[in-house]
């Protein structure tokens, strides 16, 4: 039974409950993750920090694009251009000597004139790369010209567009099952590599990977990073953009054809022909487009030269593609995330600091996944941060309940019988004090006081209920408030009787402290009797009953703590001090019999409480007495008052 009950004990522990918390927090979030609830603030946070790593570049030296603008539409006499047109920007290129030449424009249909010699430049020269669009579902795709049909002058130029429109991905395999198909932007750094010497192979470690140079391109699953159930079909990378906008130099149609483009800019590149005109509208959002507005946009031939200039530098510069954690670590991360959080609300009270604390952490975590992005690793950003916040969020208001519960049980066991001060001071000590909902048994010296009414018998036989009440309530209201005002605890009313201690609840750590106590106690009792021959001189002229008290302090070591249920419990200060201060009390009552009218209170107290007094009160020995209960006779000293040197000070409150 004990075992069960420590273990539920510590089950129920702030602690405990705080990791419960932590792991809830991180188990939801990760729900929330996997079930694509976040990936939008994900994207946002990736191209946030693609913007932020951007540097101002140098045109790519190694890609040109060639652009058909609206003007060059309006020119050639309108959409689309004729075979012709492009047989003679081909043949411009062709006598700089690129590398290779990517035409991203439709040609599964001639347009006339010039489509016999068109079909001839093609044919002839292997380093010319036309566009297909491949064929899913309902739509047949666009099918490429009839002359290269089936040839590896072919590529497919379809974009994988995230949700919300953004372009984030490179695609440079599709198969339909029995056939795979290169991407337009792969067959052309294909045939910029071979003239480097690197050709495609295999992955030695995995054979599923293609290797170009040193980079082995691992294909994107569809959770990686902070996509969830991405569709992945083909062969995905994320893009780095390392190019940037207006990386690659640009050369318009009318240049080109008038004769007056610069060679350097063709020579040993890759150029690429693409339409930018807006009536074409093929257009797409990347990372660097900060708005869906329409200059936001990007073209879809600088998509595809952005996909063809990354793949260059894996195979010539060794750069690999971003990289992403497994699933396991990522899980481990933001479960981190969330017990530093939790901590942070648990250890931390004030909420300044704890507000602090959070910024400085989702500042910590933002630079940390930044430098990590900035070193080709995308580690998610907003599971961890919305793990860190909410934990601390979290477990800081399970600790705010559980200090007001712990607030209202201290105040409901001490608010009757101590100040507002030394409750605070509780509540200030609590942790050292306190465990769970109520306060720890505590072993500690304090000095017990004990008073009883003598002739109270007689009293209440000869008053009504009501006039008795009355009559105690005002004894009891007046001893209260001197019990108060000298830092004492009243531990019980019981009838005529009050017991009071002093030196709880907090702990008493020095002997000049426990003395000070013993002090207070019996200076407790000298204005107990001074405001008992105030009350019976009134009741005297009311011609009500006057009475007169016995008061017994013993000092010595005691137990505090609570005793109850959890619902209804008491707090209780128990030991052999507490019991000699009560025999002490009753001794023979008959001696030393209290005057209501001269000396209205007999006061006793034990060998401890008189050594901690010293000679500040004037004391008369009364002799050693065997009380019942102790093996040992106790001395016994009668308090007669203040002592001679500290009676002028107090001469108004003793009013001897």
């Amino acid at each position: 039974m004990g075992v069960r009950d420590s273990f539920a004990s510590r089950a129920r522990s702030p602690l405990t409950v705080s990791w419960l918390i932590i792991i809830v927090v991180g188990l939801g979030v990760w729900t929330l993750r996997t079930a694509g609830l976040l990936e939008t603030l994900e994207m946002a946070a990736y191209d946030w920090f693609l913007r932020l790593r951007a540097t101002p570049q140098a045109h790519d030296p190694r890609v040109t694009l060639v652009t058909v603008t609206e003007s060059d539409i309006q020119s050639q006499g309108g959409w689309p251009l004729p075979d012709g047109v492009l047989a003679q920007a081909m043949l411009r290129l062709l006598q700089h000597e690129p590398r290779a030449i990517g035409l991203d424009i439709y040609r599964d249909v001639p347009v006339p004139p010039g489509s016999d010699k068109l079909n001839e430049i093609l044919t002839q020269d292997p380093r010319i790369i036309v566009v297909t669009k491949f064929g899913e579902g309902s739509s047949a795709g666009v099918r490429p010209p009839a002359v290269l049909q089936n040839t590896d002058q072919v590529g497919f130029n379809d974009i994988v567009v995230d949700p919300g429109g953004t372009v984030r991905r490179g695609l440079v395999f599709l198969d339909d099952g029995q056939t795979t198909f290169y991407s337009f932007a792969l067959r052309l750094a294909l045939l910029h590599l071979q003239a480097e010497g690197v050709a495609p192979q295999a992955d030695p470690s995995d054979p599923r990977y293609l290797r170009l140079g040193r980079v082995s391109i691992r294909p994107l699953e569809p959770n990686d990073g902070g996509y969830a159930a991405a569709d992945t079909r083909g062969y995905q990378f994320l893009l780095d953009f390392k190019d940037g906008p207006g990386s690659f130099p640009v050369v318009d149609l009318a240049t080109l054809l008038a004769g007056r483009v610069e060679p350097r800019l063709v020579r040993g590149r890759i150029v690429l022909i693409g339409v930018v005109a807006e009536s074409i509208k093929d257009h797409f959002y990347t990372p660097y487009s900060r708005g869906l507005e329409v200059e936001q946009h990007v073209a879809g031939v600088a998509i595809h030269a952005d996909i063809a200039s990354q793949l260059l530098r894996m195979g010539l510069d060794g750069i690999p593609p971003m990289a992403m954690p497994a699933e396991s670590p990522e899980v481990i991360w933001i479960l981190l995330w969330g017990a530093l959080g939790g901590m942070a609300g648990y250890r931390l009270r004030s909420p300044v600091r704890l507000a602090l604390v959070a910024a400085g952490g989702l500042l910590t975590l933002g630079l940390g996944d930044f430098l990590m992005f900035s070193r080709g690793w995308w580690i998610p950003l907003v599971p961890p941060a919305m793990t860190w916040l909410l934990s601390a969020a979290a477990v800081t208001a399970y600790m705010s309940y559980q200090e007001t519960l712990q607030r209202a049980a201290l105040m409901r066991l001490f608010s009757r019988h101590v100040s507002k001060e030394v409750a605070e001071a509780v509540w200030r000590q609590r942790d050292q004090f306190v465990e769970g909902r109520r306060p720890r048994p505590q072993g500690l010296v304090a000095t017990a006081l004990f008073t009883d009414l003598t002739g109270y018998t007689t009293v209440s036989e000869g008053l009504s209920p009501e006039l008795l009440m009355e009559w105690l309530n005002e004894y009891m209201e007046a001893m209260a408030g001197r019990v108060s005002e000298h830092g004492g605890v009243i531990r019980q009313y019981a009838g005529d009787s009050i017991v009071a201690i002093f030196g709880v609840p907090v702990v008493r750590r020095s002997e000049s402290e426990i003395a000070q106590d013993a002090v207070n106690a019996v200076n407790c009792a000298l204005a107990m009797e001074t405001a008992l021959r105030e009350l019976n001189q009134r009741w005297r002229a009311e011609h009500r009953p006057t009475t007169g008290m016995r008061v017994g302090i013993h000092t010595g070591p005691v137990v505090a703590g609570t005793l109850g249920s959890a619902e209804r419990s008491e707090y209780v200060v128990v030991g052999d001090t507490v019991n000699t201060a009560a025999r002490l009390e009753s001794l023979d009552k008959d001696l030393f019999t209290p005057d209501p009218d001269v000396n209205p209170c007999r006061i006793f107290i034990g060998e401890t409480t008189l050594r901690y007094i010293a000679d500040q009160f004037e004391t008369d020995r009364v002799g050693d007495f065997s009380l019942k209960g102790k093996e040992h006779t106790v001395g016994v000293h009668r308090v007669i008052g203040r002592s001679r040197a500290d009676r002028p000070a107090r001469a108004k409150e003793v009013k001897r």
